[in-house]
């Protein structure tokens, strides 16, 4: 199975107020905010979302190919994702910038207030997909993160010309993207992946109604966070997949990854979309229970009984026989 990862490579600087961002807020005067908070704890994480999938990937037993561009600050992250089976070797390095920023703040609610510094993250337009694929042979799925805008499309428009199969996940970009940009990322996905906000975005943006991106794309996931996830098909009922109840929620940065990586896991393993979104907010537990999105362990027999709880045994039997984890 060869599982191509596009997407952001980047360093995670995540702090925590205490109380609310809506209680500092005027609405009738946000076009003259200049507010600051100020916050308990800094956490200095990996992250970027692309090598978050593929350490979700790497930990239940893959070996996914991450795709992106990275700084020279980037050699102790490199060895941490070899350890956890992710492979580095086409991964572009910059000579000139650094290793992309996200920094977050998340309030007692878990809202988020967030921005982004891409630095050599905007090198990924330079990456071709074929001197990969010719490296690790034919992908089964390419799946196309947010990254450069440009470098999504590259990769998007490679994939519809060379016939590899993608997977969209613009996520991030949804909201300072136009329509422009966001219908060819999109169309003739495999499977889009969404949150149910960004969906409206993209019906928003796109002037598209969601019958009509649903006649663009194979399968539309939307994660409803507690909720669960909603898998819609063409002219199919949807299917709504309930969340693995919380032990205890810390912080959500990086869920959504999770989930994507024990969705295509699923895939990868010849699972359908059902079992799919199931493994998916399995593994997105973890991370909500955590600071910082790849400080996470799964132990092979208590996430089988995590899931027995949840999905019942049946869903166990289906998982077991492909689940390979570092702690037994």
């Amino acid at each position: 199975m060869s599982l191509l990862v596009a997407g952001s490579i980047a360093t995670d600087h995540l702090m925590s107020f205490p109380g609310r961002f809506a209680d500092s807020l005027v609405v009738d005067q946000l076009d003259k905010l200049s507010v600051s908070f100020l916050v308990e704890d800094l956490e200095v994480r990996r992250g970027g979302c692309a090598a978050n999938i593929c350490f979700g990937l790497g930990n239940l037993g893959l070996r996914p190919v991450l795709v992106g561009a990275v700084g020279e600050d980037f050699a102790e992250y490199r060895a941490w994702l070899e350890r956890h089976n992710v492979d580095c070797d086409s991964v572009h390095v910059s000579e000139t910038r650094h290793t992309a920023r996200f920094v977050c703040t998340n309030d007692s609610a878990h809202a988020q207030i967030a921005s982004f510094y891409a630095g050599a993250m905007s090198e990924s337009r330079e990456i071709e997909l074929k001197p990969i694929v010719d490296r690790v042979g034919a992908p089964d799925f390419v799946i196309i993160g947010p990254d450069d805008p440009q470098g999504m499309l590259r990769h998007t428009e490679e994939c519809r010309q060379r016939g590899y199969p993608f997977l969209a996940d613009p996520s991030q970009q949804l909201a300072f993207g136009d329509g422009d940009l966001i219908r060819p990322l999109i169309d003739g996905a495999e499977i889009l992946f969404s949150n149910e906000y960004e969906a409206s975005l993209i019906t928003q943006k796109t002037g598209w109604s969601v019958e009509e991106v649903l006649s663009r794309v194979g399968t539309w996931v939307v994660t409803l966070g507690p909720a669960g996830v909603r898998i819609d098909r063409a002219g199919e009922e949807s299917v709504v997949v309930a969340a693995v109840p919380e032990i205890e929620k810390v912080e959500p940065t990086g869920v959504g990854d999770a989930f994507r990586a024990g969705f295509l896991a699923a895939l990868s393993w010849g699972l359908g979309h059902e079992r799919a979104a199931q493994l998916g907010c399995l593994l997105a537990v973890y991370v909500v229970e955590q600071v910082g999105t790849q400080e996470y362990e799964i132990s092979r027999s208590a996430f089988l009984a995590r899931c027995a709880a949840t999905y019942g045994d049946e869903a166990v039997a289906d998982f077991e026989p492909h689940l390979q984890t570092i702690r037994p």
